[in-house]
């Protein structure tokens, strides 16, 4: 739809407030800030979503693997071949063996349920790059150190170069029973992950050390898998399943954290069509401050009908303020929508000391920050609604003012 420069001219005039338009004005105005809100939450929530599912799938995943092989028992003792065969499995990046088992960590008096993870030196150097404190070469077989999350590190009072023991409800057995085995360790270094869980129970430990805490000889309890894509990790290995049944089961991280990425689907999609329920109500805004416009000025629109304006040029005068308020309101809402996810932690924060409410726990979010991940193809979708609900919303009164009758209106002038 192309303007001519007399139809740009008139439609900026009945943009601009003229003498006895204040209301008009008024309703115009609200209907681009209802706009600008509507589009601005549509962004921020979609992309605080997108943002929290990413986080916890890059963390998760990056902490887990993509993949758990574990056999049945808790202890696999042929390891080495399953191994072997796990590696040969095309689509299959890296695998390492794995040992976790929950156990009590006290210190200063405190305890705390802790889960001892045994890993290997390549994965030990990858968490590194989680540490807030201390030093992972220092974690090495047989050196008695270990590093802890820095919420366990909180809760048992300890900071690095301080002592934990780690006890083993399963201990050796003796004639008056099962002593707890209790073993000392250093904290070598505190990391953060970010996932609540995590920081505030894992103990990570040469996967030797492991072994000597679980008495468990040269067993491990699992193998960690990591494939070329995530989403596609269930074909990936379903030969390999085949190949294990019987012996191991494998567990992939879509199955093993299903209920909470199913509860944020269908809150994804929830939030959207609530949210979408805004712009549409801007939208009428517009509808309802254009029809007052041509009401307010349909004797100028029949004059101009009798100097020769035609009917399509009355139609595209009209559609343009409507669309032109609804682009500047969609616009606008980017712009405060990604003003918002960039200061959004500070914004938290701000909050929190206003209210003295806490609004992000981690205990509840899993996560420490509020995460935020925008989708270009989301923004697109969300911007086009926008222009779209706006353009339909001008139609009734555009078509309203080209069906003016001058003869009618200036009947008795």
């Amino acid at each position: 739809m192309i303007l001519t420069t007399f139809e740009w001219t008139i439609a900026k005039r009945y943009m601009l407030p003229g003498r006895g338009e204040a209301f008009i004005a008024l309703v115009a105005g609200i209907s681009l800030v209802a706009v600008m809100l509507g589009v601005a939450a549509l962004v921020i929530v979609m992309s605080v979503m997108n943002g929290f599912r990413g986080e916890l799938v890059d963390k998760i995943v990056g902490l887990n693997g993509h993949a758990i092989i574990q056999a049945y028992g808790g202890r696999l003792d042929n390891w080495q071949q399953v191994l072997e065969q796990v590696e040969a499995t095309p689509g299959v990046t890296r695998a390492s063996p794995l040992i976790e088992q929950p156990m009590f960590a006290t210190s200063n008096g405190r305890a705390e349920g802790v889960l001892v993870r045994g890993n290997t030196e390549p994965d030990l150097k990858r968490l590194s790059a989680k540490r807030v404190a201390g030093s992972f070469e220092e974690i090495v077989p047989g050196s008695g150190n270990v590093a802890i999350g820095s919420r366990l590190a909180e809760n048992l009072g300890v900071q690095v170069g301080d002592t934990i023991t780690i006890i083993n409800p399963q201990g050796r057995s003796t004639p008056f029973g099962t002593v707890p085995r209790e073993i000392g360790y250093r904290v070598a270094a505190i990391f953060e992950i970010g996932i609540y869980d995590y920081d505030n129970s894992y103990v990570v430990m040469p996967i030797s050390d492991a072994q000597t805490l679980l008495l468990s000889g040269d067993t491990i309890g699992m193998i960690e898998v990591t494939t070329t894509n995530p989403d596609t990790v269930g074909q990936t290995l379903a030969p390999l399943k085949r190949q294990l049944a019987g012996q191991a089961v494998i567990t992939d991280w879509k199955t093993i954290n299903s209920s909470l990425f199913e509860a944020l689907a269908v809150e994804r999609v929830a939030m959207f069509v609530v949210l979408s329920i805004i712009v549409l109500v801007a939208v009428f805004n517009i509808l309802s401050s254009l029809i007052m416009l041509v009401r307010a000025k349909t004797r100028d629109i029949a004059i101009l009908r009798t100097m020769g304006a035609t009917r399509s040029s009355l139609l595209k005068i009209f559609v343009t303020i409507g669309f032109v308020i609804g682009a500047a309101g969609t616009i606008m809402g980017l712009g405060l929508g990604f003003v918002f996810l960039y200061f959004r932690q500070p914004i938290v924060n701000l909050v929190e000391r206003l209210t003295g409410q806490n609004l992000w726990d981690p205990s509840i979010r899993f996560l420490t920050e509020l995460p935020s991940r925008t989708d270009p193809a989301e923004i697109a979708v969300i911007s086009v609604m926008a222009l779209v609900l706006s353009f339909l919303a001008t139609l009734y009164p555009a078509l309203k003012a080209a069906s003016t009758d001058p003869v009618q209106v200036l009947r008795y002038e």
